[in-house]
C-alpha cells in the first residue's frame, strides 16, 4: 500500500469502527513479532470494542484492499500471527462469555476471552473447555481455534477441532454465517438460496469430492495431525463440518467472530504416576505399551537435559526433588469420579508393567498441589528450554513434529543423529508422548548466512523424516511460515494444490494473513534476526552480567511466550492486567526496545534512545521487577527501563517528578530541620495542590507524612555503644529513608527482636542510601555516586563480613541485584550483596538455636513485596510467621500498584489504583477485624492506607514487637503501631494563611517599590 493508502485506511477506519485505531510507530511495533522467529510490520492495529466493530473493520480494510491478520493472545511459534496487515487484536474488549448451556455441555464464546477466564465463569458448572494449552493463563479462543491448539489435556479431551461444535464466520469479502456440520439436505437448502455463501458450500463440496481419496489416503491418522487444512472434516464420514474444516486455518481464510464450543466436566479427582527411565528414547519406547493398558488423561514427558536446566536456573526444584530415579520420565496423570478410581489406575498399570509404587524409578502422588507443582514443570519447558544457562540461544522452527506414538522411540533416535549431524548439541526433548507429539528447542544459528542455510536444510531434512514416520510437520502450534513451505513433503502435490484451492474459495483475493500456508513466505524469510540483522549496540551504565554485558541481549530475552499477558497470580504484569494493553505488557515494551535498536530497516521506532514510543511505553512500568522472576526467560524490564531513562534524559530536562521523588532521600533528610512545618505544608489547603502539580505528583495522591523523630535520631539518643564489627553477633541494622524518615517505628522495632534473639545491632554513623529512588527514575549516574559514598560508610563492616539487615524490601534488592548489576566489577558491591539479609533471613538462618519468636497465635493476610517477590523470595518470612504460630494467608494478588514513586506520578493514580483493585485491596477489606495486616514494603503499606479499606498494615518486624509486649487487641491490632500523624485542620490552615500573609507582604513591598520608581 502506499502511504496515501495507508492515510486513507486509517481515517476510514477511525470514522466508521467503534474501537481504538492505531496507526503510530509504537503500537506497529509491539505487534511486529509473536512468539517465532519471524517478524513482519503491520500497517496498523485496530482493537475493536464490539464483534460488530471488528466485523465493519474487515469491511473497511477490504474496501481498501488491505490485508487482515486476526490476533489473540500472539504466542505463535510458527509466525501466524506477524504480518504487514492490519492487525485485529481482539483479547481488550471482545472476550464475552455469551451463553452457556449446561446440560447440552456448550457455550458461545467471543474470540477474545482468555481460555483460563472462560473455564474460571465456567466453574461454577463444574465444566471446562477441554484443550488446555501451556499458554492457557493468557492465550485466546480465537487463537486457539486458528491454531488448533492441544495441550496436555488432549490426551483426553482431543485438539480444538475435536471440541467445536459451530462458528460464526466472516469472509473478506463479506459473507457472513454460522457454519458447522452440514447434511446433504442442509447443502441443497444452501445452494437452493444461491449468492456467496451457496457458491462456498459448492466450492467445498467440489474440493471433498475432486480429492476425496487424496485426503482418505494422504492425511496421517495420528493423534496430533496439526498440519495443512481440515479437508478430512469435510469427508461424508465426518458430517461435512465446515466450522472443523476451518480450525487450524490460522485466520488465513475468514474472520472467527463467535464460536460455540463443547465443554467437559472438571474432573474432581486426579492421580500422578511418574516413571523412570534410562532416557528419552526408552521411555518414548513405552508409551505404546503403556496405552495398551491405561487411559491417562495425560501422557506427558521430560528429558535429563530439562531437568538439568531447571537445576541450573534454580527452578521448579521441589518438582525435581520428588522426580523417581532416572534420567528422563513419563508422566501419567488419570482422572475419575473418585480418590479410589484415580488411584486404582495407577496401581492398575504398575501391576500390568511389572513395577511397583515402592520401587526407585515411580513415584505416584493423589496430592493436588504435588501433581500441580510436577505438571508445571513440564508445562515451563518452553521457557526453561528458551534461554540456557549456558547462554546458547534456542529457537523453534521444529518445536513440535509428531509421529505415531508406538514409532515415538525410533523417530527420536533418527532426530537425535540429525542433531548431531548439523551441529546442535543436545536439544532438549520432551512433550505429549502419550500422543506422538515433541517438542524441543533447536540452538540455530540465525544471525549468519551459514546458519541460516543450516537451518533452511534442517527444516527440510527434518520434514522429510518426520513423513517417513507417517507424521505431521506440526503436531500443535501450527504451520504459518515455519512449515507453510515445507507441506508438500508431507501431503504431496494434490493435496497442497486442494489447500491453495481452499484458499482461493474463501480468499481469492489472498488478503486474510496472506504468506501463510498456501503460497507461503520461504521458511528463511522475514527472520526477526537473520544475517542482515545489524542493531545497534549502545554503551550502557548497567553491565548486564548476566547478558554477555550486552543490553541488546538482554532485549532478547523475551521470546514472546506471553506470560506477562496473565490475568491472574504471580506478580507480572500489572500494568498489562489493568489496561489490556500489548505495549503495556513486559513482551510488548521489549518488542519495542528490540525495535529501537533499529537492527532492521523498516523498524518501526527510528529515533533510538530519544523515542517517544519507547518512552511512553515504559512510562506505565511499575518497575516491580515481577518479571525478573515471573517471565519464563527472566526479562528484567525494570532494569530496561532504568537504563532507557538514563540516557533517554541525557543532557535534556527530566519530568518533575525525577526531582521531587527521585531525590525523596534529599528531601527527607532536609525535613528535619522542621518536620511539623514540611508536614502542615504538604497537607495544606491550596498549598499542597500547587506543590504537587510543581512536583509532578498527582493530585489524588495524598503526600505521605514525616516522622516528628527520625530513626536516627531515635538511634543517638538511645546512646547504644558502636559494636565490633567482626563480633559474630554484631549486625548492621540498613537506615533506609522510608523506616528512618516515614515509619521509624519500624526500625526500632526491629532492634528489639534483633537484640532479643541475641544480637548486637549498629547503624551506620553517616548518611547512607541504596539509591533506588535515583535507579527507578534512570538517574544512574547519581546513584552510582550515591552508592560509592554509601560503600565507603559501610567498608569497615563490608571488610569484617558483618551482615546487613534490610528492612524495606526494595532497599533490600538494591544491594541484592541492581547494585551488582550497576557496578559489576567492584568488590565491595559484590561483598555487600553476599552480606545483606532480610530480617526474616537473619532471624531464621542465624538466631540462636534457642531464640524463639513470640507466640501470636493469629491469623494474618500478608502482601509480598514485588522487589522481595522476584529476588529476595518470601521463603523465610513464611518459616518465621510460622514459628510465631500466625496461620498467614499469603496474597498472590500481585502489585499494590503504588510501586515506589509510579502511584505518586501524574498521570498514574488511575492505573495504580486499577492494580491495586485487581486483588490487594479487596482482599484486605476482606480480612477480618480481628486478624493482622502485613506487609514490608512502604508502598504496600501506604496504597492500603490511602485505599478506602479503613485499615493499615504493620511490618513484620512490628508485629513481634508488639508482640514481645503481651497480647494484641481483638480489633484492629495495627492501632498499637506508632505511625505519624497527619498534621491537625488548624494547623494546615495556619500554614496556607501564613503563606498568603507572606505572599500578600512580598506584593505589597514590591508595589511600594514599584510606585516610589515611578
Amino acid at each position: 500500500m502506499t502511504p496515501g493508502d495507508v492515510t486513507g485506511l486509517e481515517t476510514a477506519l477511525r470514522a466508521e469502527v467503534d474501537g481504538e485505531i492505531r496507526f503510530d510507530a509504537g503500537s506497529r511495533g509491539a505487534y511486529a513479532t509473536d512468539g517465532s522467529n519471524y517478524r513482519q510490520v503491520p500497517i496498523g492495529v485496530v482493537v475493536p470494542r464490539t464483534v460488530e466493530a471488528g466485523a465493519r473493520a474487515v469491511a473497511v480494510c477490504a474496501r481498501f484492499d488491505a490485508p487482515v491478520l486476526s490476533r489473540g493472545g500472539g504466542t505463535s511459534l510458527a509466525g501466524q500471527c506477524t504480518n504487514t496487515a492490519v492487525v485485529i487484536d481482539w483479547t481488550k474488549y471482545c472476550d464475552a462469555l455469551v451463553s452457556v448451556d449446561p446440560e447440552a455441555r456448550t457455550c458461545v464464546v467471543e474470540p477474545g476471552i482468555v481460555l483460563d477466564q472462560l473455564n474460571r465463569r465456567l466453574a461454577g458448572h463444574k465444566l471446562q473447555f477441554g484443550p488446555k494449552p501451556s499458554t492457557h493463563s493468557h492465550c485466546a479462543l480465537g487463537g486457539m481455534i486458528g491454531n488448533n491448539s492441544c495441550g496436555a489435556s488432549a490426551q483426553a479431551y482431543g485438539k480444538t477441532v475435536d471440541n467445536v461444535r459451530r462458528l460464526e464466520i466472516l469472509t473478506y469479502d463479506g459473507v457472513r454465517a454460522w457454519v458447522g456440520p452440514t447434511s446433504a439436505a442442509e447443502r441443497e437448502r444452501i445452494t437452493a438460496q444461491g449468492g456467496r455463501l451457496a457458491d462456498l458450500y459448492d466450492g467445498l463440496d467440489r474440493i471433498a469430492t475432486d480429492y476425496l481419496a487424496d485426503i482418505r489416503r494422504g492425511y496421517p491418522k495420528i493423534p496430533r495431525r496439526v498440519s495443512g487444512y481440515n479437508l478430512d472434516s469435510l469427508l461424508p464420514e465426518n458430517g461435512f463440518d465446515v466450522a472443523r474444516a476451518l480450525v487450524g486455518s490460522e485466520g488465513t481464510l475468514v474472520t472467527v467472530l463467535r464460536a460455540e464450543v463443547d465443554l467437559v466436566p472438571v474432573p474432581p479427582y486426579k492421580s500422578l504416576l511418574v516413571l523412570g527411565y534410562d532416557d528419552i528414547c526408552a521411555a518414548a519406547d513405552d508409551v505404546s505399551h503403556l496405552l495398551e493398558h491405561c487411559s491417562p488423561s495425560q501422557l506427558e514427558a521430560l528429558d535429563g537435559r530439562m531437568a538439568q536446566l531447571m537445576r541450573e536456573e534454580g527452578a521448579y526444584l521441589d518438582s525435581l526433588a520428588i522426580l523417581p530415579e532416572g534420567d528422563s520420565w513419563l508422566m501419567v496423570q488419570y482422572a475419575g469420579d473418585s480418590q479410589d478410581d484415580v488411584d486404582e489406575q495407577a496401581h492398575a498399570l504398575l501391576r500390568a508393567v511389572g513395577r511397583g509404587e515402592k520401587d526407585a524409578n515411580v513415584a505416584f502422588s493423589d496430592d493436588p498441589d504435588r501433581e500441580e507443582k510436577m505438571l508445571k514443570a513440564r508445562e515451563a519447558g518452553l521457557g526453561v528450554t528458551a534461554r540456557p544457562p549456558d547462554d546458547r540461544e534456542t529457537w523453534e522452527g521444529w518445536e513440535d513434529s509428531a509421529v505415531p506414538p508406538e514409532r515415538l522411540g525410533d523417530y527420536l533416535r533418527d532426530l537425535k543423529k540429525l542433531f548431531e549431524e548439523f551441529g546442535y548439541d543436545h536439544p532438549s526433548l520432551y512433550g505429549h508422548f502419550g500422543q506422538g507429539c515433541v517438542h524441543t528447542r533447536i540452538p540455530f544459528g540465525l544471525k549468519t548466512a551459514e546458519g541460516v542455510r543450516d537451518f533452511r536444510r534442517f527444516l527440510e531434512r527434518a520434514a522429510d523424516l518426520v513423513a517417513s514416520y507417517g507424521g505431521s510437520l506440526s503436531g500443535e502450534h501450527g504451520d504459518g511460515q515455519s512449515r507453510g513451505e515445507l507441506l508438500t513433503r508431507m501431503f504431496g502435490e494434490r493435496l497442497v494444490t486442494a489447500f491453495g484451492e481452499l484458499k482461493t474459495l474463501f480468499d481469492p483475493r489472498d488478503r486474510m494473513n496472506p504468506g501463510k500456508i498456501v503460497r507461503p513466505n520461504p521458511v528463511d524469510g522475514q527472520l526477526r534476526l537473520g544475517s542482515g540483522w545489524r542493531p545497534a549496540t549502545p554503551g550502557t551504565h548497567f553491565g548486564f552480567p548476566e547478558d554477555e554485558h550486552s543490553f541488546t541481549r538482554a532485549v532478547m530475552r523475551c521470546v514472546g511466550i506471553g506470560n506477562c499477558r496473565g490475568h491472574s497470580g504471580g506478580v507480572m504484569c500489572p500494568s498489562y492486567r489493568a489496561t489490556k494493553e500489548e505495549e503495556h505488557s513486559t513482551r510488548g515494551r521489549a518488542r519495542l526496545l528490540f525495535e529501537m535498536l533499529d537492527g532492521h530497516a523498516d523498524s518501526a521506532v527510528k529515533d533510538g534512545w530519544h523515542s517517544t514510543e519507547v518512552r511512553d511505553a515504559l512510562d506505565l512500568c511499575l518497575a516491580c521487577k515481577g518479571c525478573k522472576s515471573d517471565c519464563p526467560t527472566g526479562v528484567d524490564m525494570a532494569t530496561l527501563k532504568a537504563e532507557f531513562l538514563a540516557h533517554h534524559y541525557e543532557g535534556r530536562a527530566r519530568p518533575a517528578a525525577h526531582y521531587s521523588m527521585g531525590w525523596l532521600p534529599v528531601w527527607a533528610r532536609l525535613s528535619r530541620f522542621w518536620p511539623a512545618l514540611v508536614n502542615s505544608a504538604l497537607h495544606a489547603p491550596g498549598l499542597a495542590r500547587l506543590g504537587k502539580r510543581l512536583a509532578g505528583v498527582d493530585g489524588a495522591r495524598p503526600a505521605p507524612v514525616f516522622a516528628g523523630r527520625s530513626f536516627v535520631e531515635w538511634w543517638r539518643e538511645r546512646g547504644t555503644e558502636e559494636p565490633d564489627p567482626a563480633d559474630p553477633r554484631t549486625v548492621v541494622l540498613w537506615p533506609d529513608t522510608f523506616s528512618t524518615y516515614f515509619h521509624p517505628s519500624i526500625a526500632m522495632s526491629a532492634v528489639r527482636v534483633l537484640e532479643d534473639a541475641g544480637f548486637r545491632v549498629a547503624v551506620p554513623d553517616k548518611p547512607v542510601c541504596c539509591g533506588l529512588t535515583w535507579i527507578s527514575t534512570g538517574q544512574l549516574t547519581v546513584a552510582e555516586k550515591v552508592l560509592r559514598r554509601t560503600l565507603d560508610v559501610l567498608r569497615p563492616y563490608l571488610e569484617a563480613g558483618t551482615p546487613v539487615i534490610g528492612l524495606e524490601p526494595s532497599c533490600t534488592a538494591v544491594f541484592r541485584a541492581d547494585a551488582p548489576e550497576l557496578m559489576p566489577a567492584d568488590q565491595d558491591v559484590r561483598r555487600l550483596a553476599g552480606q545483606v539479609r532480610t530480617f526474616a533471613e537473619q532471624l531464621v538462618h542465624h538466631a540462636p538455636d534457642d531464640w524463639r519468636p513470640p507466640r501470636l497465635a493469629r491469623q494474618a493476610t500478608v502482601q509480598t513485596h514485588c522487589h522481595q517477590h522476584a529476588v529476595m523470595k518470601f521463603d523465610a518470612d513464611r518459616e518465621l510467621m510460622r514459628r510465631a504460630h500466625l496461620d498467614a494467608d499469603v496474597l498472590d494478588e500481585g502489585c499494590c500498584g503504588l510501586a515506589g514513586n509510579f502511584g505518586f506520578e501524574r498521570g498514574h493514580h488511575e492505573v495504580s489504583m486499577a492494580v491495586a483493585e485487581q486483588g490487594v485491596l479487596p482482599a484486605v477489606r476482606e480480612a477480618a477485624p480481628d486478624s493482622l495486616l502485613l506487609a514490608d514494603g512502604f508502598s504496600c503499606r501506604t496504597q492500603i492506607e490511602q485505599g478506602d479499606t479503613g485499615r493499615r498494615a504493620l511490618h513484620l518486624a512490628e508485629v513481634l514487637a508488639l508482640a514481645m509486649d503481651g497480647n494484641l487487641p481483638s480489633d484492629r491490632p495495627e492501632r498499637l503501631a506508632g505511625r505519624p500523624p497527619e498534621p491537625s485542620r488548624t494547623a494546615r490552615w495556619a500554614t496556607t494563611a501564613s503563606l498568603a500573609a507572606l505572599t500578600g507582604a512580598l506584593a505589597g513591598g514590591a508595589a511600594l517599590r514599584l510606585r516610589r520608581r515611578t
